[in-house]
C-alpha cells in the first residue's frame, strides 16, 4: 500500500498538519479500534477474562516488538509503564561497582540522565560527555572512557538538536572496550530502523507513545537474554517478576529467566491494547520505506526553511538525522502561537521549535512551516 493511504487512518490530519512526534503520537483510527475493543470486553465480561485476553496481546506485543528490533527472541521484551521506569531497571539491575562511572552525553533530557545519577550512594560517578555537532563520536568516546567506565547510556537520537546516532559503531566500540550499551530508542523506534543485535545493545527501552505511535502508559524494555545471569534483583520486583508468578507458599523469591523479571504488575490497559496494534502497522509498512519517507519530509523542511533564511541547529548529513528539526527562533512563543492558528502542531523550545513529521504527513504539510513564519533573505 502507498504510504499516503495512511494518511485518512489519522484523524487529526482533517484539521491539522501535525509534526510534533518527539513529544506524543496522535490518536490512529487502527489505535482507537483496539482501545475500543478492550474497553466493550471490560464492559462485558469478568475481570479475569479481561485480563487473560491482555495476557495474550502482551504476547503479541512482545513478538512484534522483537520482530521490530531484531532481537533474538521474544522473552528478551517486557513490557513497562513507561521509559523512564525501564531506565531505572537498567540503571538498578547492571552489575555496577563502588568506584565505576557511567558515561551520558550532555544535553539529555534529565530523566536520561537521573537515574544514573541516583547511583551516587553507591559510589557510582555520571560523567557527561560534551556533544560533538550535536551529538557523540567515535573519537570523543575515546577520550572518556578509562579504567574504571562501565557503562555508555544514550538516547538513540538527541532531542535537542536531532542527532541520531551511530549505534552500530557505539555499541561495537563499546563492547570492544567492555562496556554496557543501554539506549532509549523512544525517538527513533517506529520510525527508523534498530537491530539490538547488529547494534549490540545490553538494555533498550522505547515509550509507545511518539514515533511507535500508540499512547502513553507503556514502553518496551529489551533485555540482552545471556546478560540476565549477571545482573542483580533491580530497584523493582513483584510477584510476576517470580516463578511461579504467585507463590504464597513458600516466597522462593526466583526471579524470571527472561526478561519477565521486570515485569512488576500491569502497564496501562488501554495503552497495551494500542500498543499491538501500533506494532502491527509498523511492521506491514516496513522499517525502511518510513525512514526513507520521513527523511524526504525533513530533506523538504529544511530545504525551504533555509531557502526563507532561518536558522537550523539539524545535523545535514542524512545519516545521523533523525525525525527532528530544530529551529532557532527570537521569540519561539510568538512563532508557535502563529503555527497553531494556521493549523500547523510543533513543540516550543526555549530557544526555537521543533518539527518532528512521520510518514503519514504530507508534502504540503512541511512546506505549511515556512509559510506560516513567513521569513526571507
Amino acid at each position: 500500500m502507498e504510504l499516503a493511504a495512511y494518511r485518512d487512518t489519522f484523524p487529526i490530519t482533517q484539521r491539522y498538519a501535525f509534526l510534533d512526534h518527539a513529544t506524543g503520537a496522535p490518536l490512529g483510527n487502527h489505535v482507537t479500534r483496539a482501545i475500543q475493543a478492550h474497553i466493550e470486553r471490560a464492559l462485558a465480561a469478568p475481570p479475569s477474562q479481561v485480563r487473560d485476553a491482555l495476557a495474550e496481546t502482551a504476547e503479541r506485543i512482545k513478538q512484534r516488538a522483537a520482530a521490530l528490533i531484531h532481537a533474538a527472541r521474544a522473552d528478551e521484551i517486557a513490557i513497562v509503564p513507561n521509559a523512564v521506569i525501564g531506565l531505572n531497571t537498567a540503571a538498578n539491575s547492571l552489575p555496577l561497582q563502588p568506584g565505576t562511572t557511567v558515561l551520558v552525553l550532555d544535553g539529555e533530557d534529565p530523566a536520561h540522565v537521573y537515574p544514573w545519577m541516583n547511583l551516587a550512594a553507591r559510589g557510582i560517578l555520571v560523567k557527561r560527555i560534551a556533544q560533538s555537532d550535536g551529538g557523540l563520536d567515535l573519537e570523543q568516546l575515546d577520550r572518556w572512557i578509562d579504567s574504571r567506565t562501565r557503562v555508555l547510556a544514550l538516547s538513540s537520537a538527541l532531542p535537542a538538536t536531532g542527532f541520531r546516532h551511530d549505534l552500530a559503531a557505539l555499541g561495537a566500540a563499546a563492547r570492544q572496550r567492555g562496556l554496557f550499551f543501554v539506549v532509549d530508542a523512544s525517538q527513533t523506534l517506529g520510525a527508523f530502523p534498530v537491530d539490538v543485535q547488529a547494534y549490540q545493545i545490553d538494555f533498550l527501552v522505547a515509550d509507545a507513545g511518539r514515533w511507535l505511535l500508540g499512547i502513553p502508559g507503556a514502553a518496551l524494555l529489551y533485555c540482552r537474554h545471556d546478560l540476565l545471569d549477571r545482573l542483580q534483583p533491580g530497584a523493582y520486583v513483584g510477584a510476576t517478576s517470580t516463578l511461579p508468578p504467585i507463590n504464597v507458599r513458600d516466597y522462593g523469591f526466583t526471579l524470571h529467566t527472561s526478561s519477565e523479571r521486570f515485569t512488576i504488575g500491569e502497564s496501562g490497559d488501554l495503552a497495551i491494547a494500542g500498543l499491538a496494534a501500533a506494532l502491527e502497522m509498523i511492521l506491514e509498512i516496513g522499517e525502511a520505506p518510513i525512514a526513507e519517507r520521513i527523511l524526504d519530509l525533513t530533506d523538504i523542511l529544511i530545504g525551504d526553511l533555509r531557502e526563507r533564511g532561518h536558522t537550523l541547529r539539524t545535523h545535514a548529513a542524512p545519516r545521523h538525522r533523525s525525525g527532528i528539526i530544530v529551529l532557532e527562533h527570537p521569540t519561539p512563543q510568538a512563532a508557535y502561537d502563529r503555527l497553531l492558528a494556521a493549523g500547523i502542531v510543533a513543540t516550543r523550545r526555549p530557544s526555537g521549535l521543533c518539527f518532528a513529521p512521520h510518514f503519514y504527513n504530507s508534502e504540503e504539510d512541511v512546506l505549511r512551516v515556512g509559510s506560516a513564519l513567513s521569513k526571507r533573505r
